[in-house]
């Protein structure tokens, strides 16, 4: 699949210009400097109770300067309010999260109490999520993927036009976004082809 706009770069381009991630990890043979991806970040006894105690949340609609988006949200310990005063109070992290909180905050090198917010997606099917960077206050972010395989699509302006990428999540994995793909390269995700949960820790920038 391809992202917005007039598609993605020859393959030629994408050899020459982009850097490999490391053999350590299964997926993707390209992405951008600063991403960093671990596949079975949890197992899948660990996915289904995580998703049956996901489903007890009271998940609310994505609200963004007056527009309700398709997916569905929570957060815990901080909220980023986007109607708003920005970085706000949330209800404590639960307990049942801090195992995988801490698994995230090793992929990023970090305690995991660095990691103070997190943000949980419920995608529908149908739901996308559109271009965009993480807000600047945050610094490294870590998302775990529950349920459905979807596709995290990079571009970054060059010129007149757009370098793209597209990376592969698939369930129970795990990215990281530092550097560079945290702070050069928008990303989005598709149009959700089945339910999928997302969890997104992010620690504070020093």
């Amino acid at each position: 699949m391809t992202g917005g706009g007039k598609g993605d770069l020859p393959a030629a381009f994408i050899c020459t210009h982009l850097t490999p991630v490391s053999a350590l990890f299964d997926l993707p043979p390209v992405a951008p400097d600063g991403f960093r991806y671990q596949p079975d970040l949890v197992t899948p006894e660990e996915e289904e109770d995580l998703a049956q105690r996901l489903e007890t949340l009271p998940f609310e609609p994505f609200l963004f300067r007056g527009y309700e988006g398709r997916r569905r949200v929570i957060s815990f310990g901080l909220r980023y309010d986007f109607n708003g005063p920005g970085l706000v109070t949330a209800p404590p992290m639960p307990d049942w999260l801090l195992p995988v909180r801490d698994r995230a905050a090793a992929l990023a090198g970090l305690p995991g109490e660095a990691f103070a917010h997190v943000l949980i997606n419920e995608y529908r099917e149908g739901a996308p999520i559109g271009w965009h960077r993480d807000r600047p206050v945050f610094e490294k972010v870590v998302g775990v993927s529950l349920l459905a395989q979807t596709i995290m699509r990079f571009r970054r302006r060059d010129g007149a036009r757009f370098q793209r990428i597209n990376v592969p999540l698939e369930p129970r994995s795990a990215y990281l976004l530092d550097g560079p793909a945290r702070t050069d390269w928008e990303h989005s995700l598709p149009e959700a082809k089945a339910r999928r949960f997302s969890i997104t820790f992010r620690n504070l920038r020093g």
